[in-house]
């Protein structure tokens, strides 16, 4: 049974965090890959800004030649909001997965659709983020003791990098030199992304 890292977001955006993280959990975790599943419509954020064949194409060249990750567009194929319960009932069932988040999104964890059922599915496993405290909310924790789960923690540095700064400063025309992989820099000047 591979284990299987799932990272999900809007990567919008993707950047070097966003990478640091993956590679982190796969060394760190013993993953057989790490698979990034770009959001198609989120329904707890507002909207995105680059469309979702741009996004998806981004993940792909910041990927591109890094061993053990990949792209998954299951979420972007699929109509309506964006719920991780049902991207997770729709991967193949031999595989044993691991759910990978941020210390911020782990705050608001208890707030997703279906959580319990979610938390069924997969292992917990979180990263530090700057500013944000690595504690579980009540609610989680004790279904993780009740249900002899724990909550894994990544062996991952926090980058003070964020995807909202990126697009200000490229809206604004600030440098992002070592915020973007390179490739990704090319990609939204070549196609006029978040000016």
């Amino acid at each position: 049974m591979k284990r299987i890292g799932l990272l999900g977001g809007s990567f919008d955006p993707v950047h070097q965090a966003h990478l640091a993280l993956a590679c982190a959990a796969r060394d760190g975790l013993r993953l057989d890959q790490v698979q990034f599943i770009p959001a198609a419509n989120p329904w707890q954020r507002a909207p995105l800004q680059a469309a979702p064949e741009h996004r998806l194409r981004m993940i792909e060249l910041a990927i591109d030649g890094q061993a053990g990750l990949a792209a998954n567009p299951i979420e972007l194929e699929r109509s309506g909001p964006t719920y991780t319960i049902d991207t997770l009932r729709a991967l193949p069932a031999s595989h044993h997965y691991i759910w990978l988040l941020g210390a911020d999104q782990l705050a608001n964890f208890c707030t997703w659709h279906q959580w319990q059922a979610i938390a069924e599915r997969v292992d917990l496993a979180v990263a530090t983020r700057p500013g944000t405290p690595l504690s579980p909310p009540v609610e989680l924790q004790a279904w993780l003791d009740a249900h002899g789960r724990a909550l894994a923690t990544l062996p991952f540095a926090p980058m003070d990098v964020s995807a909202s700064d990126i697009r200000t400063r490229l809206a604004q025309g600030l440098p992002t030199q070592g915020l973007l992989p390179p490739a990704v820099s090319r990609y939204i000047a070549n196609h006029g992304l978040y000016q």
